[in-house]
């Protein structure tokens, strides 16, 4: 299966959003709000978004494993979008404003998977931690 680049960064928030165990709709709605803003997703259908986003759990609950899906979506994305990957992932794994074990592991493995220098990928975390800090 060949995945557009837009397509990859979706199965990265989703599998992002679902690396504890459940999608909250909280999170869908992220994912929909981020195709809809960010420049990298311009001219994408956002109408897929949910044939995109079931082909991903598809994928999961068929028996792929999340490091398959993870090298997949990693493949298919130019390797001057890996930051954007990491700071979509980061920003759907921050949206409840709690990290579960499950959630530090993956982005874990995509940090590793991206190959990010960990000075950008600090940066991105500390960027999501000032963005949803409360008052």
């Amino acid at each position: 299966m060949t995945l557009s680049p837009q397509d990859a960064l979706i199965y990265l928030m989703v599998v992002t959003a679902a690396a504890d165990t459940q999608m909250t709709q909280q999170e869908y709605a992220r994912i929909d709000a981020l195709i809809g803003r960010l420049p990298v997703f311009q001219g994408y259908d956002r109408a897929a978004l949910p044939t995109v986003a079931n082909a991903c759990v598809d994928l999961i609950n068929g028996g792929t494993d999340i490091e398959s899906v993870l090298e997949m979506a990693v493949d298919a994305i130019p390797e001057r979008l890996h930051d954007t990957a990491y700071v979509l992932v980061v920003e759907i794994a921050t949206v409840d404003l709690t990290l579960e074990q499950e959630e530090l592991r993956f982005l874990e493995m995509v940090r590793d998977h991206l190959h990010l220098e960990r000075l950008v990928t600090a940066a991105i975390e500390s960027a999501a931690r000032a963005r949803y800090r409360h008052a």
